[in-house]
């Protein structure tokens, strides 16, 4: 009996401990533990999480708010949904306090991933710019199997840098998180490049894999610096400059061998239309071929070298290398003087080994640009 008694009193006590730990939990959900960043170009905190709520104050992109709690509210359009509000203290001189859209905002911890992902590309020059096609989601990791890595919603035609990309098996459930799916590809082309694109999509064979771009993104564009985007929202903004000496091959990656060095990939992403006109130059160019084959996850990202000159005197550019196709991979890294520069990418030998390969860039006696091809690959062959 006393057994009894004793394990009856054990059990009161670890159950009111447990409630105890529980209640302290939920308690944190209320405190100001939290920061965070608008990431909506304009939106409202109001008094409540009502349709028919007072708006108490206008926000902008980049505005830090205090996330004091949180609350799921039914969406009125959509009894199977539910929308997550956030109770916030925005910092102006009344420090309002109201309800907002938790899509409208970026916790600051999601804010600081986004900055490490940023880091670690810091150094590698932009490869090539591209621009959305529709509005897409931006993610911390190349996955659209669920919501959870979802940073934030990019607008339709927010242009970036491209730092590198990937190839990932596809999503194993034949529901595709919808807003990353583009409409019918074209929608920033006009005409006939429109057509053209719709048919190549549809003689595209079946693909098992799909691609995902890390991108680099302007503070006008996105709180967060960094991230990545599925590959078929993106439409490449190759520069004016050279899209017209497209033979047969597509590029996939482009930078300047002359003037600034923020000029080596792209025109400004600050700019709304990312391959408006460029200054005319030289550039080193990465094709390649197109294939009616599925991908395939290791694929190279490019097969063939294509190096522009441009004539100063004549105004004109001009073929100064083309290379031999090979197994290149990003990134490509240009450095050195304006009149004699090298350009250095991981190229795949026989053995299927990935070595770094330069390239010295340099001019002759008339002045035309001329390169001069590393042998260094082949000698590794040999060993």
């Amino acid at each position: 009996m006393v057994t009894n008694a004793f394990s009856k009193v054990v059990w009161r006590t670890l159950i009111a401990l447990l409630a105890a730990a529980l209640c302290a939990g939920c308690s944190t959900l209320a405190k100001r533990s939290d920061t965070g960043v608008v990431v909506a170009r304009r939106a409202q905190i109001r008094s409540s999480t009502a349709v028919v709520a007072a708006d108490l104050l206008e926000v902008s992109r980049g505005d830090t708010l205090d996330i004091l709690d949180f609350q799921d509210v039914q969406d009125p359009t959509d009894n199977s949904k539910k929308e997550r509000w956030l109770r916030v203290q925005a910092q102006d001189e009344d420090s309002t306090e109201g309800w907002i859209e938790s899509r409208n905002v970026m916790p600051d911890d999601v804010l600081k991933n986004s900055k490490k992902l940023a880091e670690e590309d810091k150094n590698v020059p932009a490869q090539a710019s591209g621009q959305l096609r529709a509005s897409s989601n931006l993610r911390l990791t190349p996955d659209r199997s669920g919501n959870e890595n979802i940073m934030m919603r990019l607008d339709s035609g927010s242009s970036f840098e491209i730092v590198g990309w990937k190839r990932i098996p596809k999503p194993k459930s034949s529901e595709a998180i919808e807003t990353d799916i583009a409409p019918k590809a074209g929608s920033a082309q006009q005409g006939n490049a429109r057509r053209n694109k719709d048919n190549q999509e549809e003689n595209e064979p079946e693909e098992t894999n799909e691609l995902w771009y890390k991108v680099r993104l302007p503070t006008s564009i996105s709180p967060a610096p960094g991230g990545w985007i599925y590959g078929k929202q993106v439409e490449l903004a190759v520069p004016s400059d050279i899209i017209f000496y497209r033979t047969g091959r597509e590029f996939v990656a482009w930078q300047r061998l002359d003037g600034d060095s923020s000029d080596a990939a792209t025109a400004s992403p600050k700019d709304k239309d990312a391959a408006k006109e460029v200054k005319p130059g030289s550039w080193v160019i990465l094709e390649k071929s197109s294939s009616n084959q599925a991908h395939t996850l290791d694929e190279p990202d490019f097969d063939r070298i294509y190096v522009l000159g441009y004539d100063k005197r004549d105004q004109e550019h001009y073929t100064a290398y083309r290379s031999p196709d090979l197994k290149g991979f990003l990134p490509c890294r240009v450095e050195g003087r304006p009149d004699n520069k090298t350009f250095t990418i991981r190229v795949q030998d026989d053995s299927g080994q990935i070595n770094d390969v330069q390239y010295t860039v340099y001019k002759d006696a008339r002045g035309y640009l001329k390169v001069s091809a590393p042998s260094v690959a082949k000698d590794k062959k040999k060993k």
